[in-house]
């Protein structure tokens, strides 16, 4: 199985590897706090994919900054997201659901209870997971316990900003207060820590976890993220 490598070019650093395990989809994302990658950057990161036998690509979820080299090289918008922040000033009271720190043990059944709570596009493999956990210099990998692990979430710190990295809950457990416990835990970690504000994004289409960060004090942001999508095939980049 191919495993994430680095590409560079000059001062941009692109991670790529299998999307899904899948052997010809490449997923391309950028260094956390890097400045906006160059089109020859991108370009370069395109013909190594094309070397290694990828015939298409996805990037990450891209800001405003992060996407025209990407739509200069020939990527197409795939899916927009929501952007929404919290002020930490704020964070909700009580934990009402059993919370503690994940087992490496458990990674497996974080992975399988993941897909069951996605679609296929935004489920996360033990690589996906790996790189959530490492995206951000400090980590918190919680999770909710109800015999078997019913929900867990993954926050990261940069410097003064936090972020919710992901969070999921089992179809099994859903509307119980589970995803609200884990969001409440990452606010009050984040706040503890130094942190001056969260965010996090969610599908567009996800109106039960824009209706939960919405409850909870986050505010949907003027600005959107992307993901983006190229065919790398002969003919699919100009």
């Amino acid at each position: 199985m191919r495993r994430r490598s680095t590409v560079a070019w000059g001062r941009d650093r692109f991670r790529v590897g299998p999307w899904h395990g899948e052997a010809h989809v490449a997923y391309i994302s950028l260094q956390p706090e890097s400045p906006p990658p160059s089109v020859d950057g991108v370009r370069t990161c395109m013909d190594h994919l094309v070397e290694r036998g990828y015939t298409s690509a996805l990037t990450s979820a891209l800001n405003d900054t992060e996407q025209p080299a990407f739509v200069r090289a020939g990527f197409v918008p795939h899916e927009a997201l929501y952007v929404l922040a919290h002020d930490l000033h704020d964070v909700p009271g009580e934990i009402t659901h059993r919370l503690r720190r994940a087992r490496r043990s458990e990674r497996h059944e974080v992975i399988s209870l993941d897909n069951m709570a996605f679609d296929h596009f935004w489920r996360l493999d033990q690589v996906g997971l790996d790189e959530a956990l490492a995206a951000t210099p400090v980590a918190r990998f919680r999770v909710a316990v109800d015999e078997a692990v019913a929900g867990y979430a993954i926050t990261g710190r940069a410097g003064i900003n936090g972020y919710v990295q992901r969070l999921a809950v089992h179809p099994a457990h859903q509307r119980v207060g589970i995803g609200r416990a884990l969001v409440v835990d990452a606010l009050d970690w984040l706040r503890r820590r130094g942190a001056r504000l969260a965010l996090v994004n969610t599908q567009k289409t996800n109106a039960a976890a824009l209706g939960l960060y919405e409850r909870l004090g986050f505010v949907r942001q003027p600005s959107e993220l992307t993901v983006f999508t190229v065919d790398l095939a002969p003919g699919g980049v100009t």
